[in-house]
């Protein structure tokens, strides 16, 4: 069985003080750039991994946009070993156990309630910042199959440099995705949007 999510008040409320401030003392800047409006749907956002930060991110995310409860995707070994997350959003996913049904199905239903956030890392593990080809599993596409297309897809692309700062500048940058909601359309939709980002960022002066 999975591990499913289960908000404390308590727990969540301290967790989100916490991290949201280690989060503005550990980064020169963070900033949102974002071209999408709240449809008052349900909102699974799709978000490049690359470091522990991007949950929090997103989370900042959800907190200046969209105001929804707040849910993520984790490894059950890793959900496990920090319990507290699963008081915070956190459900828990097992690619080698038949479990994976249960967790695909689970997502699914929390995208039925217009008051969710789903936060999914579709790659399925943390790659280096430098990676910039994204290859999606199908656990998406399975997923935005049974919300009858009810569902707002949001692509956020978390980038970071530096410049001539002693702390990390950070950029969330945040479209609303359109298109068919089957998993090769998505993945080429995020490459380009992803490409898009990092040729913005290139031309940003210091």
């Amino acid at each position: 069985m999975i591990i499913k999510a289960r908000h404390n008040i308590f727990i969540d409320s301290f967790f989100r003080f916490f991290v949201i401030r280690k989060m503005k003392k550990s980064f020169n800047s963070l900033t949102i750039q974002a071209n999408v409006e709240d449809r008052n749907l349900p909102v699974l956002l799709i978000c490049n991994h690359t470091s522990w930060w991007d949950g929090i991110w997103a989370l900042h995310v959800n907190q200046q946009l969209f105001h929804r409860k707040y849910h993520f995707m984790m490894l059950e070994e890793q959900l496990q070993k920090n319990w507290y997350f699963k008081y915070t959003g956190g459900f828990s996913i097992s690619k080698k156990s038949k479990s994976i049904v249960e967790t695909l199905n689970y997502t699914a239903e929390l995208l039925q309630d217009k008051k969710n956030m789903v936060l999914m890392f579709p790659q399925g593990k943390i790659f280096s910042m430098h990676h910039h080809n994204f290859d999606f599993e199908k656990g998406i596409e399975k997923i935005l199959s049974k919300t009858n297309g009810k569902v707002q897809v949001v692509f956020l692309a978390n980038i970071v440099d530096y410049f001539a700062d002693v702390k990390p500048n950070v950029t969330m940058n945040i479209v609303e995705y359109t298109g068919d909601f089957k998993v090769a359309p998505i993945e080429k939709s995020y490459n380009r949007f992803f490409e898009t980002c990092i040729e913005t960022q290139i031309k940003k002066q210091i």
